[in-house]
């Protein structure tokens, strides 16, 4: 991938309240979770006696809307009186980035050694259940910042529809089936059985609906307390209580019939998916239902408006309830099908389906919020404070709608589960903060900071199996005598 770097210095002097995030340029045109969060003192600041300065260009506002995904290529120099204004990184946004990207690699590379560490196989909380919420959450807060002024609404719109765009047809070239993996150095796709969703599509989501409420959901209220701030984004509460409230409803209220899937033939070339005891079930294999307000593997609304809109044969077939014990003699891990095993095992299933991404973009909206705290509170105690109080009251609203029945499930992103990661992701928030951009311990978190700016490459790289990929394509003789063979990878 080829990649231009454009790097800005900061500014000598740093006032506490400018933020500024450092930009740089993909040829791709494209970036993950927010690497351009440009923005400038809020008008407010003038209640501090801090410096204040004017845009001198209308269009400069739209270019500090280069959204989480698209960094601008050119500075701007945003003059008052002939000056330039004193600006500096928000380090905490990089380096949460950074440690997101790390907890991917972690439980990609680990997981399978660890089982612990990976996927809960339906309910339940484990390490691998954070990564996620957590970039959908730093999405959220990056929008805060780059959309914080916007002089054509339209024209953000706009840019913000080609953004989402160039980012879910990325998704779709990287997890719909064109590269086959390890071990199969060949590529393509069926476009009759290609992955519809994933990782990047759902974050694409997400994010445009995040930033369409960003564009157009806030009032022009002064923002001098706690109350005008809910004043101000209160269109954009109401949205996240509404997005809640549909996914709630359709989850515990809609009708799950009987549906049937068909087991692959393990002799067909098309299957993508060779299953070792097809035998135990018939070709077509029944799964019986009849039930409403199943959260269940079989049975949940979720899987059946994904086998509805987008078919059965567009979802995954590797799902997490494969590592349940009703499915695996391996518990949690993956094995071996019981004698006894219920014919749900071996149906597809997308853990980044539809109406679970209802519930990623609320996620995205609270991380919003958060971003929102950053630009009109300038006070570190205040901004912290602020931090604490919802995520406290997210974790435990979030355990009491575990304890009293609404189950914590990544697959199905249930509000319990929103609400548990969006409080994890909230008070990580705040102790990154206070120890990077508060006490300054900056050095210690280089590394972390540098992925957090250039997390969609390493994503590519490292979590979409390009490397190694492109590594087992030089072999001698035979396509297993490669590297990767030789040090055990990939057999």
């Amino acid at each position: 991938m080829a990649m231009e770097y454009e790097p800005i210095k900061p500014y000598a002097d740093d006032l506490e309240d400018s933020v500024y995030t450092q930009e740089k340029h993909f040829s791709i045109d494209i970036d993950i979770i927010g690497n351009a969060e440009k923005i400038q003192d809020d008008d407010e600041s003038k209640n501090l006696n801090q410096l204040a300065f004017r845009i001198s260009d209308p269009n400069i506002a739209n270019k500090g809307e280069e959204s989480p995904f698209i960094p601008a290529s050119n500075s701007t120099n945003l003059p008052l009186h002939g000056q330039q204004p004193p600006q500096h990184r928000l380090i905490s946004l990089d380096v949460f980035r950074g440690l997101t990207v790390v907890l991917m690699i972690l439980v990609d590379d680990v997981g399978g050694i660890l089982p612990a560490i990976n996927h809960s196989p339906w309910n339940g909380l484990t390490l691998a259940d954070y990564v996620m919420p957590f970039f959908l959450f730093i999405v959220g807060v990056s929008l805060g910042l780059t959309y914080k002024r916007v002089s054509c609404r339209v024209t953000a719109t706009r840019k913000a529809i080609l953004r989402a765009l160039k980012l879910l047809i990325l998704g779709i070239f990287l997890q719909g089936g064109f590269f086959h993996g390890l071990n199969n150095l060949t590529y393509g796709m069926d476009i009759q059985q290609m992955r519809l969703m994933g990782i990047l599509q759902r974050i694409a989501i997400a994010y445009l609906v995040a930033a369409l409420c960003e564009i157009w959901l806030k009032g022009d209220d002064h923002v001098t307390s706690q109350l005008a701030l809910l004043r101000k984004y209160q269109f954009q509460l109401l949205a996240a209580s509404v997005l809640t409230v549909i996914y709630i409803f359709l989850l515990y209220g809609l009708y799950v019939p009987t549906w049937q899937y068909q087991i692959p033939d393990a002799t067909s070339s098309s299957a993508p998916k060779t299953f070792s005891l097809a035998c135990l079930f018939p070709f077509h294999s029944k799964v019986k239902c009849g039930v409403r307000g199943d959260t269940g593997p079989a049975c949940n609304v979720v899987g059946m408006i994904d086998r509805k809109i987008l078919g059965i044969q567009h979802l995954y077939r590797k799902p997490v309830f494969e590592r349940t014990k009703q499915c695996s003699i391996n518990s949690p891990d993956y094995g071996p099908l019981p004698s006894d095993a219920p014919a749900w095992c071996q149906a597809p299933f997308e853990p980044e389906g539809l109406l679970s991404s209802v519930m990623a973009m609320v996620t995205c909206l609270v991380g919003l919020q958060y971003g929102h705290i950053i630009v009109h509170f300038k006070d570190h105690a205040d901004r912290i404070r602020l931090w604490l109080i919802p995520s406290s009251a997210f974790l435990v609203l979030g355990l009491a709608l575990d304890i009293f029945g609404m189950h914590i499930n990544k697959a199905l992103y249930t509000f319990s589960y929103m609400c548990v990661t969006a409080a994890a992701a909230g008070f990580l928030l705040a102790g990154i903060y206070l120890l990077v951009d508060i006490y300054g311990y900056q050095r210690m978190t280089l590394v972390l900071e540098w992925m957090g700016k250039h997390a969609l490459v390493i994503y590519i790289l490292a979590a979409c199996n390009l490397i190694p990929i492109v590594i087992q394509g030089f072999y001698w003789k035979q396509p297993p005598n490669n590297i990767l063979s030789l040090i055990g990878i990939g057999r």
